[in-house]
């Protein structure tokens, strides 16, 4: 078999999450089906996983085992050397009856025999049975390697510690913890390098898809990062204009920025759902993720909502135009006031200054400036990070409730310096024709990306199942 091409059977009882493991690995959520019943798997199904070098590994998904007693009994009644076992599967292939009657072990065996390594995918909530013994001891016939996988370890339910003593009792000691339901980059790493120290002569494929799945999940977490950055900026920086002595105007005006705000989050909860290969389909009737078909259960101006993640209006909210607004009164529309203003202009904070000045200008006019409270950005960076957390850590094979803190920790942080120094350049956000778009915007941007980067290392990216 060619060195540049990995072949990988997994294998297993029936509905122990062997298409589950193959969607995960493979990040495709629309590999096979995943069912809980018995057999939903019939046919052996192919996936692959290339390299940019061209290296390739091929992931074949298995009927599941279900009649392991009955093939020990029948093939230890089988004449010839018993300790031959490819022989001994052989002459079990060749025979049309016991194909029949065996049909799904005749296909994993078959399928087996033609591949470099199987995964025997284990479900660790299930006691240790004697016939998932007699099911290793017919794959061992096989003379290929395998690497036991026990899967939904993160289960209250699982019984990893029975399952170990267990395998070590049929001199199986190549085992692996990896639940399908809950991604884990690290873990994934983990298995293809125990595949590496086990297959020398697979080493060279091996190391070069993890040097893909490593560059492609930095890439992924970086560009998730600056979409997160970058729509936080475009709803920081935000402003309309209004009226001063029209409060149909200024409502009129908060309404336009509650759409442009609720639209440009949703283009961002669709940007991450894309970039970790989920879509709206995929999660309609599924509470795996914080969303109801793509879109997030809570309004983001709800005053409700704001509760939820322990944040309240501040004082300087425009009570009369909304929840969640901020408008300007004397200050040109700054959380200041005019003492802290006047001392940032005779310290010469050129920033500030410049943005006031702007909405100075404008109050003279008879004008006021609405825009996003404080903490309606700080909701809106909670879960834009509580979002692309769940997305981080969560399998394509299982729908799993993941339960983050990063939400209600952002709730009791100030805004990022970026964020602050944005609420003075409305040019910075693409919800105004014509902005978005400069080289001191980028580099805000990515100066933002950083920090969020910072803020979620700094919080462990702690999950656990809800």
């Amino acid at each position: 078999m060619s060195t540049q091409r990995l072949r990988i059977a997994v294998v297993g009882h029936t509905n122990t999450g062997k298409t589950s493991l193959v969607r995960t690995l493979t990040h495709n959520r629309a590999f096979g089906q995943v069912r809980d019943q018995a057999g939903t798997t019939r046919r052996v199904a192919t996936a692959e996983l290339v390299a940019e070098s061209g290296a390739c590994i091929e992931l074949f998904d298995s009927p599941g085992l279900e009649n392991a007693p009955e093939l020990i009994d029948w093939l230890d009644q089988q004449p010839g050397a018993r300790h031959d076992g490819p022989a001994r599967l052989r002459r079990l292939l060749d025979d049309p009856d016991a194909v029949e009657r065996f049909d799904h072990e005749a296909r994993v065996l078959e399928l087996i025999l033609q591949v470099d390594v199987a995964l025997y995918v284990i479900d660790a909530r299930e006691p240790v049975l004697e016939k998932y013994q007699d099911e290793l001891a017919i794959l061992g016939l096989c003379a290929r390697p395998i690497v036991a996988v026990l899967n939904f370890t993160a289960s209250p339910d699982s019984r990893e510690t029975q399952w170990r003593e267990a395998l070590a009792r049929v001199q199986l000691h190549t085992v692996m913890a990896f639940d399908a339901a809950v991604r884990e980059p690290a873990t994934e790493l983990r298995l293809f390098e125990k595949l590496a120290s086990l297959l020398d002569a697979h080493r060279a494929v091996l190391a070069a898809w993890l040097d893909h799945r490593r560059g492609e999940e930095a890439r992924r977490r970086q560009a998730a990062l600056m979409a997160i950055a970058g729509a936080l900026i475009d709803i920081a920086a935000f402003a309309v204009e209004a009226d001063a002595d029209s409060e149909a105007d200024q409502k009129r005006a908060w309404q336009s920025v509650q759409d442009s705000v609720r639209g440009r989050e949703q283009v961002l909860i669709d940007t991450l759902l894309e970039l970790y290969r989920f879509g709206r389909d995929d999660l309609e009737d599924d509470d795996g993720l914080p969303l109801s078909e793509g879109r997030w259960y809570r309004d983001p101006f709800d005053t409700e909502t704001l509760r939820h993640y322990g944040l309240r209006a501040s004082g300087y909210a425009a009570a009369g135009v909304g929840a969640g607004a901020a408008i300007d009164v004397a200050t040109g529309g700054l959380t200041l006031g005019a003492g802290a203003l006047a001392g940032a202009l005779v310290g010469g904070a050129a920033g500030v200054a410049q943005g006031a000045g702007r909405r100075l200008r404008a109050r003279l006019r008879g004008r006021v400036t609405l825009r996003v409270d404080d903490p309606v950005v700080r909701l809106i960076m909670a879960r834009s990070l509580e979002l692309l957390v769940a997305l981080v850590h969560r399998g394509h094979g299982s729908p799993v409730r993941i339960r983050t803190d990063l939400a209600r920790a952002v709730g009791h942080q100030r805004l990022p310096r970026s964020l602050r120094r944005a609420r003075y350049h409305p040019r910075w956000s693409a919800l105004i024709p014509g902005g978005g778009s400069s080289p001191a915007h980028h580099g805000v941007l990515e100066t933002l990306a950083v920090e969020l980067a910072a803020f979620m290392e700094s919080h462990g990216e702690a999950c656990t199942l809800r």
